[in-house]
């Protein structure tokens, strides 16, 4: 049977960390969490956990993941962030995987918690998510902030049944809050890779993406609150093209 790495990075997660934590009991075999010097209980609450607690200064989302999974004892990894949680159907799919390891990577269906509410619509759901993979076989790749594990050509992936529980945001204010964030990071992400953008980019963007999160992907089935999710997703989509435009009026 393949033993698992569990491995989580962490920056002052001391309300959400220990629910993570235990639903990887009896599914990981060691569980590695690496930790941007929080300032909060993070370190004890997982310490109490014996878990390999580690600090690492972050240079981004997809570099910190990669160098906690340069530290995984265990070539087979599940990654996790601290706001998500398998379900039980999950572990009971991982467990069977555990039993007979057929393929090289699994994906799963994730499921978005927004202000206390379950998401089923728009863009929110399935929103597949591979994280339990051979470390052999794949890493963390992409733009920061959108990362995600990028497997080598050849390599067979399986889609799992169960969902990983994920508490996106805990109010619309914390939601603002990251975008503004998340889109500064972006921009720069974009602008770093040489992406060039026009004066209605961002307008376009900001269109398109209400339009296909609330009326294609049927974002509005989730009545009121699928509203307020698609308007700010556009928004952030917005945001991220307006700064990279700032960004190539600074160069120039």
């Amino acid at each position: 049977m393949p033993q698992i790495s569990a491995i989580i990075i962490t920056l002052n997660v001391e309300a959400i960390i220990e629910r993570c934590l235990d639903s990887l009991k009896g599914i990981a075999d060691e569980i590695i969490v690496v930790d941007s010097f929080s300032t909060d209980l993070t370190m004890e609450i997982c310490k109490r956990h014996n878990v390999r607690f580690l600090t690492h200064t972050f240079d981004g989302y997809r570099d910190q993941k990669n160098y906690a999974l340069s530290l995984a004892s265990y070539q087979h990894v599940l990654s996790l962030d601290a706001d998500e949680a398998l379900s039980e159907e999950l572990r009971n799919s991982i467990l069977a995987i555990k039993e007979d390891w057929k393929h090289d990577g699994y994906v799963f269906n994730r499921l978005n918690n927004y202000c206390g509410k379950w998401i089923r619509q728009s863009k929110w759901y399935p929103d597949k998510q591979l994280r339990l993979f051979d470390s052999k076989k794949g890493k963390w790749g992409g733009f920061n902030v959108h990362e995600k594990v990028i497997m080598q050509n050849g390599s067979s992936v399986c889609r799992v049944k169960g969902d990983l529980l994920h508490w996106a945001y805990n109010s619309q204010e914390d939601h603002l809050e990251k975008i503004k964030k998340y889109s500064t990071i972006g921009a720069s992400e974009y602008f770093k890779a040489g992406r060039r953008t026009g004066p209605f980019a961002a307008i376009f963007h900001y269109v398109w993406r209400f339009f296909k999160s609330y009326i294609l992907q049927l974002g509005f089935l989730d009545g009121h609150i699928g509203y307020i999710i698609c308007s700010t997703t556009a928004y952030s989509s917005y945001l991220k093209y307006a700064k990279l435009r700032n960004l190539q009026k600074q160069k120039s």
